[in-house]
């Protein structure tokens, strides 16, 4: 919003002069609605991407047909939702079946307005802005809800309170998870706890308290993943069950709201994660935060944020879908007394003034994750290699 302001301070010196209260609305509306419109592209990018990543892991060719390397596929499938009718089954409560994705969609882009891009580039910095993402995304659960109900269908009901029990019982872990990092750094404004953590990748909230902080970081991606409705905790869309869950009955743009709503809060959970854990848009080496004039915060706030929602991919197109008892025991008994159990350790190790900044140890916290990283990675490439190879061989004969 700063930003904004300076800019239209220096294309019209006027709009300085004008009343506080009237510059700041002009400035909120202006930069939110810039996030929004970009934001609101972003499925874009993301469907692309998804299908991609799925058709090099199932060794096939994605999208090839529409524009260059199929670039265009998704861009005609927008088009071709937005001009498609919307349907209304009979005997449905239309006011609210039109009413629910809207809710979805609106608890999903609200999140966006506090997330600090970089260090001038945030919509509203409130002093409680981790508390207000919490809030906002758990009105998508209410527009779930009254999607299914309003359905008149009894597959889409199903599908809407087995989402609201999943979203209901992993953001409790999830804020859990959530305290560790509030209680560290002493506030919920998400700009100084990116600010917490200048200084280097050593400093990042991630490599403090080794390993606990890695454990609140694991709860907390497989949370966020839980209240995306992905794989493997989709199970409010088991098609094998209840034909697509929730928006079973919904057609045209109305349909590609949830999906526009499930992406986005993919990338609001990766950009809270990262602006968490990850530095937010500091640079893993202070060097490398700016090339000359120009920051580079928001980008590497962009490239963390598209590393994890990269990973969420990848697991959709590796895991099977959870039970539903399954899925609640994974919350219940695991996730929850994990979670727990790291507030109150963190919280005790607080108290005590040897161990306030953290461990002896810490610093060699980088290199053993990136060891633990690295290595499995490498022995999947290296079995991806010989598997290549002996095809090749089949081929051959």
């Amino acid at each position: 919003m700063d930003l904004v302001y300076q800019l239209a301070t220096q294309l019209y010196p006027a709009f300085a002069t004008w009343p506080a209260w009237l510059t700041v609305t002009i400035a909120v509306l202006i930069s939110g609605g810039i996030l929004m419109t970009l934001v609101a592209l972003g499925p874009i990018v993301y469907v692309y991407a998804e299908r991609k990543i799925s058709a090099f892991m199932q060794d096939r060719l994605g999208p090839m047909r529409v524009g260059p390397y199929g670039l265009l596929q998704t861009i005609a499938d927008t088009i071709k939702l937005l001009l498609k009718e919307a349907i209304f089954p009979r005997d449905v409560e239309k006011s609210l079946f039109v009413l629910g994705p809207c809710l979805v969609v609106t608890g999903a882009f609200l999140a966006l307005v506090v997330l600090p891009l970089g260090s001038r580039l945030q919509v509203v910095d409130l002093n409680v802005g981790l508390l207000f993402v919490v809030a906002a995304s758990s009105l998508s659960t209410v527009g779930l809800i009254m999607a299914g109900w309003a359905s008149n269908n009894k597959y889409s009901l199903f599908g809407a309170m087995r989402s609201a029990a999943q979203i209901v019982s992993y953001e409790i872990p999830e804020i859990l998870a959530l305290l560790t990092v509030v209680m560290i750094v002493g506030s919920l404004s998400l700009q100084q706890i990116v600010w917490s953590q200048a200084g280097g990748i050593q400093n990042w909230m991630l490599f403090r308290y080794f390993p606990l902080m890695h454990v609140a970081f694991a709860v907390f991606c497989l949370a966020g993943l839980a209240e995306c409705n992905r794989t493997p905790f989709d199970i409010p869309e088991a098609e094998s069950e209840l034909v697509a869950g929730f928006h079973t009955e919904y057609s045209g743009f109305f349909f590609a709201m949830f999906f526009m709503a499930e992406y986005t809060e993919m990338f609001v959970i990766s950009v809270v994660a990262s602006v968490l854990f990850l530095g937010g848009w500091h640079a893993p080496v202070p060097a490398w935060q700016q090339i000359g004039p120009v920051g580079l915060g928001p980008a590497w706030l962009v490239a963390k944020a598209w590393a994890l929602i990269l990973v969420m991919m990848w697991l959709r197109w590796t895991l099977p879908r959870l039970r539903v008892d399954q899925l609640m025991h994974v919350a219940w008994k695991v996730l929850l007394p994990v979670a727990l159990g790291l507030t109150v350790v963190i919280g005790g190790l607080l108290v005590i003034p040897a161990t306030r900044d953290g461990f002896p140890w810490d610093p060699f916290c980088f290199p053993i994750t990136l060891a633990a990283i690295a290595v499995p990675l490498l022995r999947a490439a290296f079995a991806a290699r010989r598997w290549q190879a002996r095809r090749d061989a089949e081929l051959a004969r």
